[in-house]
């Protein structure tokens, strides 16, 4: 099904599918968690991230329903977090062994793979752990899926634009702002919420792929890439905080040691990457921006409707 909305029918037609094919997709990944976890739930998640991008994309429309839903597939992703950040470490652990091969048969890279599979299994395969996560999440997914036809968008094409123009700027308004505190203070916060603010605008470049203007649908490969490297940052920062923590060693001293210098030097490059093409891709306005295709998204969406202001036939 297709991610993407096709602006000459109904905006609530078009988001309500798109919708049901996205939870559609959580509940097969969530039935296939006994045999293939890792996949499942990092599957799931990724839905979940499509579906809340979207539903960002149109709160305006409907905010009590967006505000509702949103908090639901909010919960189902956090219940799901820990599996995924397992699996997550165990995949930085191993990039960090391709990053620095020269000290990729080091013990320490062996001893905290193994110690990281080994947490991976306890979490999830104790006391049905996985099975229970999954039954749970996939409870809320069909509770969910029977709500989504009570979404009802503006039917007005100039007020279906503003809907949508409204939920572009304000995730390119999100990533502006995070991209400044990333810039200026460095948390890992603030480049936790530059990746999320990234990864939704990558979704709605996917979403209004007919409605963007050619230069910004140029940038959606690099939008994508920027993503990516900004996930790759993030895990390495909760491998530093899991290493500085208080909780059980995931190895000896001298292999912490060596571990927590390579993530740190690529920490480092890391961000200053992540912070120099954010700046490129986010140079400019969101107003200006988002300008160009809510004037398109009203010719689009008017041009969908008869003389008497019924859809035309596709």
């Amino acid at each position: 099904m297709s991610f993407r909305i096709d602006p000459h029918l109904p905006l609530t037609a078009e988001v309500r599918r798109i919708a049901k094919g996205e939870i559609e997709g959580m509940l097969r990944h969530l039935a296939s968690a006994p045999d293939s976890p890792d996949k499942a739930m990092h599957g799931c998640r990724k839905r979940i991230k499509r579906l809340r991008a979207l539903l960002r994309l149109v709160r305006t429309g409907d905010p009590g329903f967006i505000r509702e839903e949103n908090a639901r597939y909010r919960d189902i992703s956090a219940s799901l977090a820990g599996p995924r950040e397992a699996a997550a470490l165990i995949e930085t652990i191993d990039r960090l062994a391709d990053s620095f091969p020269e000290h990729a048969a080091a013990e320490a890279f062996e001893a905290m793979r193994g110690t990281l599979k080994a947490r991976r299994k306890r979490l999830l395969h104790e006391d049905r752990a996985l099975a229970a996560l999954a039954e749970g999440a996939a409870a809320s997914c069909r509770a969910g899926l029977g709500k989504i036809d009570a979404l009802v968008l503006p039917g007005d094409p100039e007020q279906a634009a503003d809907v949508l123009a409204e939920g572009a700027r304000d995730v390119l308004t999100k990533a502006r702002k995070a991209l400044r505190d990333a810039g200026e203070r460095g948390e890992a916060s603030d480049f936790h919420d530059l990746r999320k603010a990234v990864k939704a605008h990558a979704m709605h470049l996917s979403l209004l792929k007919k409605l963007w203007p050619k230069p910004i649908q140029a940038q959606a490969q690099e939008v994508e890439a920027l993503g990516e490297r900004l996930g790759d940052l993030h895990d390495i920062l909760v491998m530093r905080a899991l290493l500085a923590g208080d909780g059980d060693p995931l190895a000896g001293k001298a292999e912490t040691k060596l571990i927590d210098r390579l993530l740190k030097r690529s920490e480092r490059r890391l961000r200053k990457t992540c912070l120099a093409e954010a700046g490129q891709l986010f140079s400019d306005s969101p107003k200006r921006a988002v300008k160009k295709l809510a004037r398109r998204a009203r010719d689009d969406l008017a041009e969908g409707r008869g003389p008497a202001g019924t859809h035309r036939a596709a």
